[in-house]
């Protein structure tokens, strides 16, 4: 949860801190053999500030998982010395724990090793500390595979080494890499670390200190960190049935948003996970991005969310493990692929081209508005009582301000934009694979058409783009008291949505994020005469403007930092998120460098919102240790989940100035 280092495939170094202990653990992979070669991992246990050391217990555990089996090795019949094993992915093995030593140099270091709780070093007093017994053993009906779990209790400072050592690699492994040879083979591989983060990114070169070039490396480590294998079956609800069902089992690889409140994958997420790993690793971004369109059903849908088998079921709250086949997400996965394009090999392209063919022809049937060229999400909430404003989850932006009477007859701005860059993706696509870029190439040209977009979006009255419904702008929560009765407890007061005014067809008047996609996917032409006003609401400090990067959602708007239900804080309602400020960023570099009337005041705005955005991500991590889910708009302090490494390490992308 704290890699400082990572490069995603064969090293990586970790820093844990809980009060006063720090705990490093290293590996380094060294490939070989036919089962993915041999492993070495290094924890080093230390104390930091003054006070007697308490005791440490590590716990190393390995588990089969349903597939092969464990042999613990004994040493004297007593200290457990390795385990054996084999299984499918990694045939025979031997994972050995090596006696633990001090640091540095120094020589074996007492750690109790037995079931008697008792820490009894030579020479020494006596210390009880909490042992995990080995009787009774796990539950074996019905079999769930084996666990072994070996306990370590020692003093600090300390250093354990672990190494798994493959079978397959016996005949070719040039000796054990444990001791001085994995302290030379880290340090090879931090150096190597170091030397790869500056070619690719050029932050020195650009002038970042030293501790804001550790912070973009913690940033990009933490993403490759979470990177992981997930398998299982999805749990789905279709149009066609009236029961859940199970989905098709599945494996992916993908990032995580965060290994600690949402370890799983996340459509709409990884697609901007993917703009920084295909910088660091093309390849391994282009395998993410295969995985995810192998979750493809028959139709063209991808479900949001991969909530795959009943461990990852057991961390989703009930109402949102159901994937709805006719709720999309946001197509972030073509903003990556816009950037692996000119690289990509074209056997690769060619197998992607019928799936996202199929993805994107779901989306244009699926999420189609109530004229040609307008689109709406599909899913939005239904319970007009309980909603100040009816969620939206299918756009990523949840509890941002839509229409306040959800109806077929909504025009979503954001989906629009969304499907605009789709079509110009896969027209490029097309070309490059010397295919017909029709129809996608004319959907693109029809979808950036800034007359066509005023049409359906440009609301006069507000001086902005913004979606269009049934909406009312007088809705306000109220605690209503529902009626006692008799011979029971008086209820409890429920908060419940008032509509004061009665809804009509109307653009809805929430100044924010969705109002600047025009400008965020560069729909907008250089010329437009919309983009100033565009570019004053970014900068107005009313609306969206903060010293620490754009706010979700005007300060002046109605929905402001205002709760959703009773127990629905406000999430994209004013808050500074890093994903959305990257798109502004690029979009802002971009027509600073393309000739027009606005070119100075976006290279200005530019400036200003890289240092805000920059600077405040890089102290809120030197104060907390952590990049946030989001960050407050009054001060710029984290919020929500942490750590957070998903699309908030954009802001390494964002130093680099890399778009």
């Amino acid at each position: 949860y704290g890699w400082v280092m990572h490069d995603g495939e064969n090293f990586g170094v970790q820093e844990i801190r809980d009060g006063r202990l720090l705990l490093r653990t290293e590996f380094v992979k060294q490939p070989g053999g036919d089962h993915g070669g041999d492993w070495s991992w290094r924890v080093t246990a230390r104390m930091e500030g003054k006070g007697p050391a308490p005791l440490l217990s590590l716990f190393f555990y390995v588990a089969t998982d349903r597939q092969g089996e464990l042999r613990p090795v004994l040493h004297n019949g007593t200290r457990l010395a390795a385990v054996e094993g084999t299984s499918e992915e990694l045939g025979n093995f031997t994972l050995t724990f090596l006696p633990p030593t001090g640091e540095g140099e120094e020589g074996p270091k007492y750690a109790s090793l037995r079931e008697t709780s008792l820490f009894s070093p030579p020479g020494r007093p006596r210390r009880h500390y909490l042992g995990v017994s080995s009787a009774g053993g796990l539950s074996r009906e019905p079999p769930q595979g084996q666990l072994l779990l070996h306990q370590v209790t020692l003093e600090a400072p300390a250093v354990l080494e672990v190494v798994l050592e493959s079978g397959s690699t016996a005949g070719t492994r040039r000796g054990r890499l444990a001791g001085r040879a994995l302290g030379a083979a880290l340090a090879r591989h931090a150096a190597a670390f170091e030397r790869r983060f500056e070619d690719t990114f050029g932050l020195g070169a650009r002038g970042a200190t030293p501790p804001q070039c550790r912070f973009a490396q913690a940033a990009l480590s933490e993403l490759l960190g979470g990177l992981g294998f997930f398998h299982g079956r999805s749990l789905l609800r279709s149009e066609r049935r009236s029961e859940p069902l199970p989905g098709p089992k599945a494996t992916l690889f993908t990032a995580v948003p965060s290994r600690s409140c949402f370890p799983r994958g996340f459509l709409w997420d990884e697609g901007f996970h993917l703009l920084l790993l295909g910088r660091w690793a093309p390849a391994l971004a282009r395998d993410v991005l295969a995985h995810w369109l192998d979750l493809m059903n028959t139709d063209g849908w991808i479900p949001r969310e991969q909530i795959l088998g009943d461990e990852a079921r057991a961390r989703v709250p009930p109402e949102f493990v159901l994937q709805h086949s006719e709720t999309a997400n946001p197509p972030t996965l073509l903003l990556a692929l816009e950037r692996l394009l000119p690289d990509a090999p074209l056997p690769y392209l060619r197998r992607l081209f019928p799936r996202l063919r199929a993805w994107f022809s779901w989306l244009n049937r699926t999420q189609a508005g109530p004229e040609p060229l307008t689109f709406r999400w599909r899913g939005r909430d239904t319970d007009a009582e309980r909603f100040l404003n009816p969620k939206t989850l299918a756009s990523g932006l949840d509890d941002y301000p839509r229409a306040s009477h959800p109806s077929e007859q909504e025009r979503h701005l954001d989906l629009r934009c969304w499907m605009a860059l789709g079509a110009r993706v896969l027209a490029t696509l097309a070309e490059r694979l010397g295919e017909p870029p029709e129809p996608y190439s004319t959907m693109a040209l029809a979808l950036s058409d800034n007359a066509l977009l005023e049409r359906h979006h440009w609301a006069p009255e507000l001086s902005a783009f913004a979606d269009f419904g049934n909406h009312s702008t007088a809705v306000a929560l109220r605690w209503h008291r529902p009626a006692p009765v008799p011979g029971r407890a008086l209820p409890a007061p429920q908060l419940r949505r008032e509509v004061q005014e009665a809804p009509r067809p109307r653009f809805v008047g929430a100044l924010g994020y969705v109002s600047l996609f025009p400008l965020l996917l560069q729909l907008l032409r250089a010329d437009s005469p919309r983009l100033p006003a565009l570019l004053g609401a970014m900068r107005g400090e009313a609306q969206l403007w903060t010293p620490f990067g754009l706010r979700s959602l005007a300060r002046d708007s109605p929905w402001y930092l205002q709760r959703n239900t009773e127990h629905d804080p406000p999430y994209w309602r004013g808050s500074i998120w890093v994903n959305m400020n990257f798109l502004a960023l690029r979009a802002l570099h971009g027509y600073a460098q393309t000739a027009g009337p606005h070119r100075k005041q976006a290279a200005q705005l530019y400036r200003e919102l890289h240092r805000n955005l920059v600077t405040n991500v890089f102290r809120q991590h030197e104060a907390t240790g952590f990049l946030w889910e989001h960050y407050r708009d009054s001060d710029g302090t984290g919020q929500g989940c942490h750590p957070f490494a998903g699309w908030s390490a954009l802001v390494v992308l964002a130093m680099a100035e890399d778009y």
